[in-house]
């Protein structure tokens, strides 16, 4: 059939006559404004089973959406199931607004007015929707570190909406933070880095739980760190608490998000060899034995461009995303290899070694050992 158009100002004069003005679209659509005088019932309601909502098929619909399309196509749809007075408000409600007709804000349960319009661009994304910030805002996330890497990582995982967000740092913010550890300020210089970080993504989303924890990852406290956490993020700068993760990561079966950054280089993967044995590799895989202490400087020895942080730390927040939501596929087997003078990615494929003393499979955990000692490293 031809679908018949009206235009907004026509289809205000028919709503006042009588005629019933639907809004299809989704309920976070609809949080800006709709059109005055419209009944809220979303697209995919009324394509599953129309009669329950619209008995009648003989009563006057002119249907509504952002554009103009839905609802035309929706036309279509109810045609064919015997509505026979039908019409679609064309440019829909974004053509109302601009006209200057009448709009009205929808009555919401108390908070969720800032849900529906703070993630409105998440849930328009089939693969989240409603059910996947939902399911953000229930997670618990570690992230060890925030410095160079958890800072943009964990700026991004608030702004997302993730529920809760663990920050283990027991550093403070030095003036030399600043050129690449974003959630810091001139003014926090000498303050601890977790009551800045915490500070700074309360202002950016006061919904997110942010646990300050102001300690070192050490044998003593992993475990109770890891507890009730979703995903694990490694934003640590020593080889000793890279190993430590790793291994209580894969006892207690929890997906690690790697980064590292040095100079101009920075590499990425997720180690998920406690819920995947066999069949995804760990930290040991990669690496079975950390490399002498003049290959392996730290940033502070060997220097680090700023912005290079910022683009691993974006990418282990996608990876944190992606587990959270159990969408797309993960680094988990792929090790990411980033180069800012060239600009050039680099993967490299990772199988788990079969005779990895902590991730193979069968293997019984041996137990934590002395890292600062492992890793040559002062323990601090």
């Amino acid at each position: 059939m031809s679908v018949h158009e009206i235009t907004p100002a026509e289809a205000w004069r028919r709503s006042a006559q009588g005629a019933v003005l639907i809004d299809i679209r989704e309920a976070h659509e609809r949080v800006s404004g709709q059109a005055e005088g419209a009944r809220s019932i979303d697209k995919a309601s009324l394509e599953a089973d129309p009669r329950l909502h619209l008995p009648e098929q003989d009563v006057e619909l002119v249907l509504i959406c952002q554009s103009g399309k839905r609802s035309a196509d929706l036309v279509e749809t109810l045609a064919a199931r015997g509505y026979r007075r039908l019409s679609s408000v064309a440019g829909g409600t974004a053509r109302w607004a601009r006209e200057g007709l009448p709009l009205v804000r929808p009555q919401l349960p108390p908070g969720q007015h800032d849900f529906l319009e703070r993630y409105s661009r998440h849930l328009r994304l089939p693969q989240i929707g409603l059910h996947g910030q939902r399911r953000l805002a229930d997670a618990r996330v570690l992230m060890i570190g925030a410095g160079g890497l958890g800072s943009p990582a964990a700026f991004y995982l608030a702004a997302a909406g993730v529920g809760h967000l663990r920050l283990v740092d027991d550093d403070v913010v030095d003036r030399s933070n600043l050129q690449r550890q974003i959630l810091h300020t001139d003014d926090d210089v000498g303050v601890a880095k977790v009551v800045s970080a915490a500070r700074r993504l309360g202002a950016l989303n006061p919904t997110v739980e942010v646990e300050a924890v102001a300690e070192r990852l050490s044998v003593g406290n992993v475990e109770r760190l890891l507890q009730d956490v979703d995903v694990v993020i490694d934003g640590s700068d020593n080889f000793a608490a890279r190993y430590l993760l790793n291994d209580a990561c894969v006892k207690l079966a929890k997906p690690l998000v790697y980064g590292a950054v040095q100079q101009f280089e920075g590499q990425l993967s997720v180690f998920d060899a406690g819920r995947q044995r066999g069949q995804a590799p760990c930290y040991r895989c990669l690496f079975p034995e950390p490399p002498p202490a003049e290959f392996a400087p730290s940033c502070a020895e060997a220097g680090v461009l700023g912005v290079l942080p910022g683009i691993i730390g974006l990418l282990q927040a996608t990876e944190a995303i992606k587990l959270l939501l159990g969408i797309g596929e993960s680094l988990a087997g792929r090790v990411l290899g980033f180069d800012a003078l060239s600009m050039r990615f680099r993967e490299l494929r990772l199988r788990p070694d079969p005779a990895c003393p902590i991730c193979a499979e069968g293997i019984p955990f041996p137990g934590y050992i002395d890292y600062p000692a492992f890793c040559n490293t002062p323990s601090e």
